[in-house]
């Protein structure tokens, strides 16, 4: 009785994010304006979790604001001395990793990011950036801390010794083998491929071909198999989520971009509309993810059912956000 309707269609939990940086740019931390902008644009794309997957910034300030999305924060990215992106993480050395990734559990919301490989300018090519002992003894403090551990990965090199040291999860991961995706299913350690970031591996690859010949053939060659690479993860168990890598220099707001990428990797429908929903929200948050009685009223409608119509994610029609209409 006394219902009002503020929307009728087809209802999905709240879409998650589960790579994205609001509070970065290309050039590093932004102004609180600015991150604002980037949250609101997520909302406005029905993105109304985000796993904020490093940033210099700090965010806090968002978790009392009800009308923008729950962010759940990984720290600072942490990176070897002049292996990433200037402006972006802390760059250290291996043994400093453990005292790091110790205080960035401390800072975050239960999760920490590692720059697993970059560009090594010696050799001209994509190289890890950790040895296997440094990576052992910092995930097992992590995971004494509570946190969960991800690592942003483009090559082959460095999986290995990620995935044997306990990772919980990897960001990209196109140059998984058939033989770690079985490990990864095994160990339940998520993948999460950015593909919309991921589609921009040729102009990667362009820009530091004259300098690094080796670097721009690998780099095109990983965005050639990134289907299939994403594709064999599904069909081998591996939990593979949605995330966008917005905010470094891509724009926010792409999560349904991300799903449709999803699909034409060769996953279904259904599963990749939930790869940014119910079963994106249970693996950060537990619980079914579904809008179960209780449950905070984060929700988007749609005009039609989305594992019919994935391209109907684009265009929500209605988004409440902790139980308030918000679009």
């Amino acid at each position: 009785m006394n219902a009002e309707t503020v929307g009728s269609g087809w209802i999905l939990p709240g879409l998650v994010d589960l790579h994205c940086h609001v509070g970065l740019d290309s050039g590093g931390a932004v102004p609180d304006d600015v991150a604002e902008e980037q949250a609101i644009a997520d909302r406005e794309a029905g993105t109304l979790l985000i796993r904020d997957a490093g940033s210099p910034a700090d965010t806090r300030w968002v978790d009392g604001r009800d009308d923008l999305p729950r962010i759940i924060r990984a720290g600072r990215h942490i990176a070897r001395t002049r292996r990433y992106l200037r402006n972006y993480g802390w760059e250290i050395e291996p043994e400093e990793l453990v005292a790091y990734v110790e205080q960035e559990a401390r800072r975050g919301d239960g999760w920490v990011k590692l720059v697993g490989d970059w560009i090594d300018r010696e050799k001209g090519d994509l190289g890890p950036c950790w040895p296997r002992e440094a990576l052992e003894a910092a995930i097992a403090r992590a995971h004494e801390l509570g946190a969960r551990v991800t690592a942003h990965v483009f090559g082959e090199e460095a999986l290995p010794d990620l995935i044997g040291a306990g990772i919980d999860g990897i960001e990209h991961g196109t140059g998984l083998s058939d033989d770690l995706i079985a490990l990864m299913a095994e160990r339940g350690v998520s993948m999460v491929p950015t593909l919309v970031n991921i589609a921009n591996f040729p102009s990667f690859a362009e820009q530091g071909a004259a300098k690094f010949p080796a670097y721009a053939a690998h780099m095109r060659a990983l965005h050639e198999r990134r289907y299939e690479t994403v594709r064999s993860a599904y069909e081998a168990g591996v939990p593979v989520f949605a995330g966008t890598d917005a905010g470094g220099y891509l724009p926010h707001g792409l999560i349904a971009r991300e799903v449709l990428e999803l699909t034409a990797a060769g996953i279904p429908a259904p599963d990749a509309v939930a790869a940014a929903s119910w079963k994106a929200r249970a693996y950060l948050l537990g619980g079914s993810g579904r809008l179960d009685e209780g449950v905070v009223a984060d929700l988007c409608v749609y005009a039609a059912d989305p594992r019919v119509e994935p391209a109907t994610l684009l265009e929500p029609a209605r988004i409440i956000l902790r139980g308030h209409v918000v679009r």
